[in-house]
């Protein structure tokens, strides 16, 4: 299948899947693939239950139960991107921005040459500053990570990785059962810390949207800057 035709199947898929189990889908889906991700960035996405909640601020409640319901619908989707884009998924991470009606999902293709693939990425200006500054905002949030990569996906997809940066409590409070409390408060906390305007003044572009998620098992993180097209 064509590239273009794999993109525009996943788009169509995702769009029906959400529509069905969230009473409304995004108007918009964009997908693209950069071996080893494929990203897939939802707009105009907000049901109208969830709207009435958004407009009182009750933002935790909808990310709660947006988690709960993906973790039902990941299965499918891994199963979906195996047949569409003859992929192996390893993992799929996503986030919203409520406050803009989106959303992404970031799929993790399974290669054994995963880590050479995300260095032949990584080059680009200013990357230095943007690890430093995603350094810096760590330390504040939890502690250094131990390994910071962060690539261009395409024009408009910053995907920033990030490995070891659980302190001694974070970890306690996952082993006691309590993963959705802590991923529920560490999303409020780096997106208040991860300043669109600093990274904006570094990348000389705008920024549209940042999303934060992460895997506890394997101690890591992935941070995805969407920026505004020229």
């Amino acid at each position: 299948m064509e590239k273009n035709s794999v993109h525009a199947e996943i788009a169509s898929y995702t769009g029906k899947l959400f529509r069905d189990n969230f009473g409304k889908g995004p108007s918009s889906v964009y997908v693209s693939i950069e071996h080893p991700f494929i990203t897939i960035y939802l707009s105009d996405f907000l049901a109208p239950m969830e709207r009435v909640l958004v407009g009182q601020k009750n933002y935790m409640k909808v990310e709660e139960t947006r988690d709960f319901l993906m973790q039902e619908l990941l299965p499918e989707i891994k199963a979906t991107l195996r047949v569409t884009a003859d992929v192996d998924v390893e993992n799929i991470y996503y986030d919203w921005s409520l406050r803009n009606k989106s959303g992404i999902l970031v799929a993790v293709i399974k290669e054994e040459n995963s880590e050479e693939q995300i260095s032949d990425l990584s080059d680009y200006p200013k990357k230095d500053e943007v690890n430093n500054e995603i350094i810096r905002v760590s330390e504040l949030a939890e502690k250094a990570p131990e390994k910071v990569e962060s690539v261009y996906l395409n024009s408009r997809t910053l995907l920033v990785d990030r490995k070891g940066i659980l302190v001694r409590i974070e970890k306690e409070l996952i082993n006691s059962g309590f993963s959705e409390q802590l991923r529920l408060s560490k999303r409020q906390l780096e997106k208040r810390l991860l300043d669109p305007t600093v990274f904006e003044t570094i990348l000389g572009t705008q920024i549209q949207d940042i999303f934060v998620d992460w895997d506890f098992s394997l101690d890591k993180s992935y941070i995805i800057f969407i920026l505004k097209p020229k």
